[in-house]
């Protein structure tokens, strides 16, 4: 039998992250006119290091504070039965009441779509923003909802088989992206 092997191609490296959340954070600063009413909420896990990234690089940009929020979006998930039998909730935390607020979803990777539809229902279910965007480092096609992000890092086009895999030094030590061939 003839073993499987996999094949990984680094399409990120630290620099090329850094650029990317560079771009992502002036095209958020244009399309708004400014940092004013923003609030960025990271979907757990890798949205979170992504969304207090891009903040910092807004408050380099425009000395303006901007908060961040975290967002578990666990029970909202329409594959949870799939899943885990016994979910581990690590809750949301939303440090301001994002009512009338730009509100930026902030994840790693962008795929089927079905991420970011749960992480709005959850969303919702805490208030009601003025407007709702969406920034990914990685925009990778292939999705199942009808569902297209604001802020694109990098669009990759991927075959059904690869895994993109993004890294951030706060949750894997290591910031990279790269593509697992199988």
């Amino acid at each position: 039998m003839a073993e499987i092997q996999s094949k990984n191609v680094q399409i990120l490296d630290d620099k090329g992250i850094g650029r990317a959340i560079t771009r992502i954070a002036h095209e958020i600063l244009e399309k708004n006119k400014g940092a004013k009413n923003i609030v960025l909420v990271g979907i757990k896990t890798r949205g979170v290091p992504l969304a207090h990234r891009l903040a910092e690089k807004i408050n380099q940009i425009e000395e303006i504070e901007v908060p961040v929020g975290i967002l578990d979006i666990t029970l909202y998930r329409d594959d949870l039965s799939e899943i885990d039998k016994d979910p581990v909730l690590h809750g949301s935390e939303i440090p301001v009441n994002i009512e009338g607020k730009i509100v930026v979803l902030v994840d790693d990777v962008l795929y089927t779509g079905r991420t970011v539809r749960a992480a709005l229902d959850a969303l919702i279910d805490i208030g009601r923003p003025k407007v709702i965007q969406l920034a990914v480092l990685v925009d990778r096609g292939h999705r199942e909802l009808p569902i297209r992000a604001d802020y694109v890092g990098k669009n990759v086009p991927t075959s059904i088989s690869e895994i993109v895999r993004v890294k951030f030094q706060e949750t894997d030590g290591d910031n990279i992206v790269i593509i697992e061939n199988f």
